[in-house]
């Protein structure tokens, strides 16, 4: 598989290069950036920490790639959308944070192009949201009310918060358990918990790469779904894994559901 990288100097770049470089199967043909990043013209590798791998920082422009894997800003993914919908490239969207008209924008670039979108790669953490899912549909009515709150846990770097898993978990809550009313940590006296909330709250510390915790709170006892990174090679390597697996696919909007099989 050939791919291009698209965010490749950003630090889930970099650890895509890393690993794909080490993978027999696949290859890396484009290292693609910002037109103003100062690297460009730089070894891909060197800024990975790997090593001469002959793939220069580049700005966006046709290459040899069989798929595209974009770990970047909405505004920068919504362009390398844009121009794998001009030459008809599968891409893999791993970049939170979009507004309703960039995701609208996703929804119908799909329509043309096999597209792979979710709010995290990380396998584990598909895997959590499916347990999510089956524990909230089991507890939907059960006796006395749940109480649901998601707590986030990542790097002081990150940019929007909650994350876009953390969304994702409450979404998934929201579906099949009706709350309604979105919380965002809670300061003074808000007063009783209602019935509708379920509550977010979004903690930013050193390194931290990643991790979510979901509580499901009854009276009398308590469950929670963790689910936590210690480093961020699950994240590049679940974006491998989708890669290969759009390979080859009709157009469409896939999610990590699809390429893990649940």
């Amino acid at each position: 598989m050939k791919v291009a990288i698209h965010g490749a100097a950003g630090r889930m770049g970099q650890r895509v290069i890393a690993l794909a470089s080490g993978d027999a199967h696949v290859e890396v043909v484009a290292a693609l950036e910002a037109a103003t990043h100062p690297a460009l013209g730089q070894d891909a590798g060197l800024g990975a920490g790997i090593g001469s791998i002959g793939v220069p920082l580049t700005v966006v422009g046709e290459s040899a790639a069989d798929v595209v894997i974009d770990f970047s800003v909405p505004d920068a993914a919504v362009a390398v959308v844009a121009h794998c919908l001009e030459f008809g490239k599968p891409v893999v969207v791993a970049t939170t944070g979009f507004d309703k008209e960039q995701e609208k924008f996703l929804g119908s670039a799909a329509k043309r192009i096999p597209l792979v979108w979710a709010p995290s790669m990380s396998p584990a953490v598909n895997l959590v949201m499916k347990l999510t899912g089956i524990t909230g549909e089991i507890l939907k009515d059960f006796p006395g009310g749940v109480d649901v709150e998601i707590i986030e846990r990542h790097h002081r770097y990150k940019e929007d918060a909650p994350s876009g898993t953390a969304l994702r978990f409450g979404e998934i809550v929201a579906g099949v358990m009706g709350q309604t009313e979105p919380t965002h940590g809670r300061a003074g006296r808000p007063g009783v918990r209602g019935r509708e909330e379920i509550g977010y709250h979004a903690v930013r510390t050193g390194d931290n790469p990643g991790e979510h915790t979901i509580v499901f709170g009854m009276l009398g006892e308590t469950i929670e779904l963790r689910v936590a990174a210690t480093n961020r090679d699950s994240y590049a390597q679940g974006a491998l894994l989708a890669a290969q697996w759009l390979c080859g696919k009709e157009p469409g909007l896939y999610s990590m559901n699809d390429v893990l099989g649940l």
